[in-house]
């Protein structure tokens, strides 16, 4: 097994960068060159030190599936994206692996009755989004608008914020917010 490649391949796939990864995992920069080059074979307790800032076990390095090429994934199919919602809303993510992503893309359903909490939400960067079934009330500020299917938002997320669905049919939401937050 090719060592430096797969350290470099995991890295890559992880969207660390040999500085970031170095400094998470207490090494020099070289330390990871020379490692991925296989200018040197790392000891099991160095390349432990390094895994340790990805983190990844021993176990989990050498067994991971890697994608066959280097290039991140391009399509993600439906079963591939992750729920990251909280109580009722779902919240899937596209693109969870894809190394330093920019922004987040968010297939969101919200059942009759769910919403994002009482809490308003606040967030550096911006949030933009369609409705694409239902209807939702989206609160910005002191505003509370009713998006009904096919409109559509675009504000600066440090503006207090919330979502609910006080209707009686599901609401679907594709929204995006930067930076990354997931």
């Amino acid at each position: 097994m090719d060592v430096g490649a797969r350290l470099h391949a995991i890295r890559t796939l992880k969207g660390l960068s040999q500085r970031e990864l170095a400094k998470r995992a207490g090494v020099t920069n070289s330390t990871i060159s020379m490692i991925e080059k296989n200018s040197v074979s790392p000891s099991i307790s160095s390349l432990k030190k390094v895994l340790g800032g990805i983190p990844m076990s021993l176990v989990e390095f050498f067994s991971q599936d890697l994608p066959p090429s280097s290039q991140p994934q391009v399509v993600y199919s439906a079963d591939e994206l992750v729920d990251i919602g909280a109580g009722e809303v779902a919240m899937r993510l596209v693109g969870r692996a894809f190394p330093n992503r920019a922004l987040s893309l968010l297939d969101e359903t919200y059942p009759p009755g769910a919403d994002t909490g009482p809490e308003m939400l606040v967030h550096d960067g911006e949030e933009a989004g369609v409705l694409v079934a239902g209807r939702l009330e989206l609160t910005v500020g002191d505003e509370v608008h009713v998006l009904e299917c096919g409109d559509s938002y675009y504000f600066r997320s440090e503006r207090p914020h919330r979502f609910r669905n006080p209707f009686d049919a599901p609401a679907r939401l594709i929204s995006a917010t930067t930076p990354a937050n997931f």
